[in-house]
């Protein structure tokens, strides 16, 4: 499956535990939701993203892509060491140009 340019660098700046990388391919005022809660703009979602990877040592294989217009869903599988695992999660985008505007994780 061919992803567009930012979303497969989204995925692997994850699963490279990038943190800061991770964080660039979202607008300054973004927001992510997973888990119940929410992380706005940049610094919050490069805590967000850093705090997961070391808590469960996760790596992301997409599964499905879809877009239309400026709203996307990307199907993934994610292991690591959380209970359940692996799991296939849904990541919601809004997109903003070739930035990530909004992130809504479910599973």
């Amino acid at each position: 499956m061919e992803l567009p340019e930012n979303i497969a660098g989204l995925i692997k700046a994850q699963n490279d535990s990038d943190s800061a990388a991770f964080a660039d391919y979202f607008t300054s005022h973004a927001t992510v939701s997973d888990e119940g809660s929410s992380y706005s703009g940049r610094d919050q979602i490069k805590e967000w993203i850093q705090a997961a990877a070391q808590k469960y040592t996760m790596q992301v294989t997409p599964i499905d892509f879809n877009q239309n217009g400026s709203k996307a869903k990307l199907t993934v599988e994610v292991s690591g060491s959380f209970p359940g695992s692996p799991a296939v999660m849904a990541y919601h985008l809004e997109l903003d140009g070739n930035a990530i505007s909004g992130l809504q994780i479910t599973g």
